[in-house]
């Protein structure tokens, strides 16, 4: 009888955190955890790991999107098309375009949310889309940005409780960015939120009267802790990125975790973990919210500040901050002519973030080490349809390419310390996947999968895939076996790669 209530106990838990044969959200499940359930792969059998399948996408573009598999279909997004990929065979089922009358010159579409046989995603017009799952036939399109803003969306949405929850991003420009909700059956805005305090908001007093304000981009997906109804919502900068002389004070709700009431949209807290940021220092990418080994319940977050933060969500508060990239001059000011400083605005940990695996007790983080010279302009002045950055060398120049390098990182997540480190060649970008097994699996940008040992941070295996990786990295089960599944062909100017888009699947 004890054995069967455990089981039961194991079967229900699987079922609050969808930890089951599917990978429906962009981090797994709603907690952003990145752990896999599955151990049919493990440590004494991943070294016979190979390529069962490959979809090579019939595009150049960017390719950053995270992955979603639901029942053996794999789904995921570029600028302009929706796709489905058998997860047997890598056979195409679907591909829809919403086309896109200015394509940008930079920039990713992260990907799609799975729920209730519809797969949901946002477009960089401002377009949040509902497609039918199972043939691509458009259920609803509603824009959710106004012309003229600014805003675009470059994040993958979550779905709960019949709402669909995504960001918009393009702060930079001199917007507001939003958070909003909307029903799933009919694409109507349920509510939405200003990531910059204004008027009578909490927080507005933490930007001068008289400015533009700006800033708070969400790039990649949120969390949601389905007891409590709580949306965890990263944001971005704030803006001019900086210049902090024309904005003083801590610039809420930036730099922050902000925790939302997910079916009203009201604000319950926020959690601020880079104040008065003035290095271009986004919370780009989703907290794992985990409960300890010691029974603590904690969001883990990191940003492009180069640090791995424990918060206690109940009290609003940041418990430890472990460094998880170079930490140099980051408290000099910025100048004219010119200011020196680790991690760069292309540094730290940018839109793929933690994972977390029960067993070890341990949180994973992928990051970068590249250092950058911003200077600073004098007089920050805003003209649109222009970045409002206030520097007079765009982003910041980046050190040579031949100073930077990557990390995999493992933190206790009782006591902050690191546990170990895995170093790259290359920044590391790519997600993070942890199973039950006992194996940590990324990818990096010099193309290979990498299948770590969790505990320890052995290198088990090393699959070249030659392109880079720098998209999503999940597990899920097809045809009753396990399976994962790599978005590799990163291209980007700024980190000089050069890819074609693919998808591969791989398996015992």
């Amino acid at each position: 009888m004890r054995y069967g209530l455990l089981v039961l106990s194991i079967l229900l838990a699987g079922c609050r955190t969808g930890l089951k044969s599917d990978w429906p959200l962009y981090n797994g499940d709603y907690q952003s955890t990145r752990f896999s359930a599955l151990s049919d792969i493990n440590p004494k059998n991943v070294a016979t790991l190979r390529q069962i399948c490959a979809y090579q996408l019939p595009e150049t573009v960017t390719f950053e999107s995270g992955l979603v598999a639901f029942e053996g279909t794999l789904y995921f997004t570029t600028y302009e098309y929706t796709y489905a990929v058998d997860a047997a065979n890598c056979a195409l089922k679907w591909r829809v375009q919403h086309p896109i009358a200015e394509r940008p010159a930079a920039g990713a579409t992260r990907g799609v949310a799975y729920f209730n046989n519809r797969v949901f995603r946002g477009s960089y017009d401002g377009n949040v889309i509902a497609y039918d799952a199972a043939t691509g036939q458009q259920s609803w399109i509603t824009k959710l940005t106004a012309a003229g803003s600014g805003e675009f969306i470059s994040g993958a949405p979550i779905a709960w409780n019949g709402m669909v929850f995504i960001g918009t991003a393009g702060g930079d420009s001199g917007s507001i960015c939003h958070v909003a909700a909307l029903d799933a059956s009919t694409g109507r805005v349920l509510w939405n939120f200003p990531l910059v305090a204004t008027g009578a908001a909490p927080g507005s007093d933490t930007w001068p009267k008289g400015t533009r304000l700006a800033g708070g981009s969400t790039w990649t997906t949120f969390t949601l802790d389905p007891d409590s109804g709580a949306l965890l919502v990263p944001s971005g900068n704030p803006v001019p990125d900086f210049a902090g002389g024309y904005r003083p004070g801590a610039n809420l709700y930036t730099g922050s975790i902000v925790i939302l009431d997910a079916k009203t949209g009201a604000l319950r807290t926020w959690v601020q973990l880079a104040p008065h940021d003035v290095h271009d220092w986004d919370v780009a990418a989703a907290p794992a919210l985990i409960k300890t080994k010691e029974g603590a319940r904690r969001a883990m977050a990191a940003g492009k500040d180069g640090h791995l933060d424990s918060i206690d969500v109940a009290a609003g508060t940041i418990l430890w901050k472990t460094p998880v990239s170079k930490m140099e001059n980051v408290d000099a000011p910025l100048t004219a002519e010119g200011t020196h400083f680790c991690p760069g605005t292309r540094g730290g940990t940018l839109w793929n973030g933690p994972a977390y695996s029960p067993g070890e007790n341990l949180v994973y983080v992928n990051s970068v080490d590249w250092c950058a010279t911003v200077k600073l302009e004098p007089q920050a002045h805003f003209e649109a349809g222009k970045a409002f950055l206030g520097s007079s060398n765009g982003y910041g120049l980046m050190d040579p390419l031949d100073t930077r390098n990557g990390w995999v990182n493992a933190v206790d997540a009782d006591s902050g310390k690191l546990r170990w480190r895995y170093r790259t060649p290359t920044p590391m970008l790519a997600a993070i996947l942890v199973t039950a097994s006992g194996l940590a699996i990324t990818g990096d940008l010099d193309g290979n999968v990498l299948v770590l040992e969790a505990g320890a941070g052995k290198l088990l295996n090393s699959i070249a895939t030659h392109q880079p990786v720098g998209g999503g990295v999940i597990a899920f089960r097809s045809a009753q076996q396990e399976r994962i599944a790599v978005a590799a062909g990163f291209s980007s100017g700024i980190y000089k790669t050069a890819g074609q888009p693919v998808v591969f699947v791989f398996g015992l």
